[in-house]
């Protein structure tokens, strides 16, 4: 799914990228670099910040942002330490 999509499907349930990162404890930067970096990718990321994130996108969405994300099953760190950064 490309940045565009996903900013579609955003749009569609009455939210945006800083939106999305502030609901989720995330910060709007971070989320918008990740889109960015792994939107049209085919792989998943290795980092596990970066797969909670397109991870909580997908759930939020109803769709999944790169294909299997929803499939793996990884514990993401709690989102406090993800502000942190």
């Amino acid at each position: 799914m490309e940045k565009r999509q996903i900013q579609a499907r955003l749009i569609e349930h009455g939210s945006n990228f800083r939106q999305f990162a502030l609901s989720h404890g995330y910060g709007a930067r971070t989320v918008t670099q990740a889109v960015q970096r792994w939107a049209g990718h085919d792989s998943l990321p290795q980092g596990r910040l970066t797969f909670c994130i397109l991870r909580d996108l997908s759930k939020f969405i109803g769709e999944e942002v790169l294909p299997g994300i929803l499939a793996e099953s990884i514990e993401c760190p709690p989102k406090d330490s993800a502000n942190a950064q």
